[in-house]
């Protein structure tokens, strides 16, 4: 079995605690050295005690479903004969409730525009390229939430 891991480090650092005024902002550490600033969001605690310059779980959560599935679509595409010249995606990760009345991310959509070399798959290919990177996906295969494929506009 594989593991992947991360460190999440918060500290007090002698603000109060019990009144709930603290600071949501802390460090996530990965394999590699990479540190990354994190806290809650905005939207769910308010500035101050959120950072809006570091990433929060949610962002993360949309990134991390979108990387996957890109990652996939990009060793399909290859082996399939087809070469990117690049691929942007602008998801977006949707809060709302799920079935048991909890906050969840209840959808999450991927727009990825892809730009190819010669040859272009045709619309029934690309769909077969993202239909199978999303089935290979660890990320949306343990995520409850819906990860949907749209069109780039």
């Amino acid at each position: 079995m594989k593991q992947f891991g991360a460190e999440v480090r918060w500290e007090r650092a002698g603000q109060a605690f019990l009144d709930g005024r603290y600071s949501r902002a802390h460090d996530w550490r990965f394999d590699g050295g990479l540190r990354l600033r994190a806290s809650s969001s905005p939207l769910s605690v308010p500035v101050p005690l959120s950072d809006p310059q570091a990433l929060d779980p949610e962002e993360a959560l949309v990134a991390a479903a979108s990387s996957c599935h890109m990652l996939f679509f990009l060793a399909l595409a290859a082996r399939a004969g087809y070469t990117v010249d690049s691929y942007q995606d602008s998801a977006v990760a949707y809060l709302g409730q799920d079935a048991d009345g909890r906050d969840a991310i209840t959808r999450i959509e991927l727009r990825p525009a892809i730009v190819f070399g010669a040859p272009t798959p045709t619309p029934a290919a690309l769909a077969g390229l993202h239909h199978a990177a999303h089935a290979r996906c660890y990320v949306a295969n343990s995520l409850k939430a819906d990860v949907i494929v749209l069109e780039a506009h």
